[in-house]
Order: C-alpha cells, then sequence, then structure tokens
C-alpha cells in the first residue's frame, strides 16, 4: 500500500470523510474506489436501473474516462454496473 492509501483506506472504511492530495501514479483512486466497492458489496440494495449508490465528480473528461475504467476493472468480478456520464461543451 502507498501512504496516501495507508492513512485513507481505514478512515473511508469507517464512513469518515477524507480530503487526500498525492501525486500522480500513487493510487488515489484505488484509495476510494475499493472501499466504496466494497461498502456496495457489503450492503447490496435491490436492483433499480434508475437509482444510483455511487457518484463520483471529476473536473475532466480525460480524469473520468481514468477513473471509470479503474474502477471497472476493480469490479471485473463483482455484479456492480457502471456509467460514465460527461457534459461540457
Amino acid at each position: 500500500m502507498t501512504p496516501v492509501q495507508q492513512q485513507a483506506i481505514p478512515a473511508i472504511r469507517r464512513g469518515r470523510d477524507v480530503l487526500a492530495s498525492a501525486q500522480t501514479g500513487t493510487g488515489k483512486t484505488a484509495t476510494f474506489a475499493l472501499p466504496i466497492l466494497q461498502r456496495l458489496v457489503d450492503n447490496p440494495a435491490p436492483v433499480q436501473p434508475s437509482n444510483a449508490r455511487v457518484l463520483i465528480l471529476t473536473p475532466t473528461r480525460e480524469l473520468a474516462a481514468q477513473v471509470a475504467s479503474n474502477i471497472n476493472d476493480f469490479a471485473k468480478y463483482l455484479a456492480i454496473t457502471t456509467i460514465t456520464i460527461v457534459g461540457g461543451g
């Protein structure tokens, strides 16, 4: 685990809000995505296509695509559906 993961993941799993800053390539996406996926697995909800359970906002289209790709990789064997929506001009 990277330092940001060691510090943030336990707090996130306890339901705490976390603000983290770290260099590129330090595992920030995994830091927030893995606890989210764990919570979804631990607390399954009835399948209702119109109900989102998680919303992740990113400042750019490129980052949205990267985050979605990573989450899809992490959730490869889980019954979780993701969708990426981007806006702007």
